[in-house]
């Protein structure tokens, strides 16, 4: 499994713990050391069946600074996967990347249903 997160992020340190606690075997890495690249987004929007806005961090200080709000309904699928894939911190997080899905943000509940 692959955990991407962004350290200082208090949403990913519970995730983490979480995932240690239930002794989940992961790979981490810092998501704005090294962001997600167009076609990792592109993989991982298909699998989880999530629409593409689920893969913004909507409440980052960048998305604001950049009124994506405003902009991403008129951009195409290709315009806002090369945008994610540009920052890091444009990016929803935690994500967790499965065999089977990706998970974005943190939900304890859904986190466990899908870790089984």
């Amino acid at each position: 499994m692959l955990f991407l997160q962004y350290p200082p992020c208090s949403t990913c340190k519970k995730a983490k713990a979480f995932l240690d606690v239930q002794g989940v075997s992961y790979t981490a890495r810092h998501i704005k050391e090294e962001n997600p690249s167009y076609e990792e987004l592109k993989a991982w929007v298909e699998m989880s069946g999530l629409p593409l806005k689920k893969f913004f961090n909507t409440s980052g200080l960048l998305y604001k600074s950049m009124n994506l709000k405003e902009k991403l309904p008129t951009m195409t699928e290709e315009e806002q996967l090369k945008l994610l894939a540009s920052d890091g911190m444009l990016v929803k997080r935690p994500i967790l990347v499965t065999e089977k899905t990706v998970l974005t943000g943190f939900r304890e509940e859904t986190w466990k249903e899908a870790l089984g």
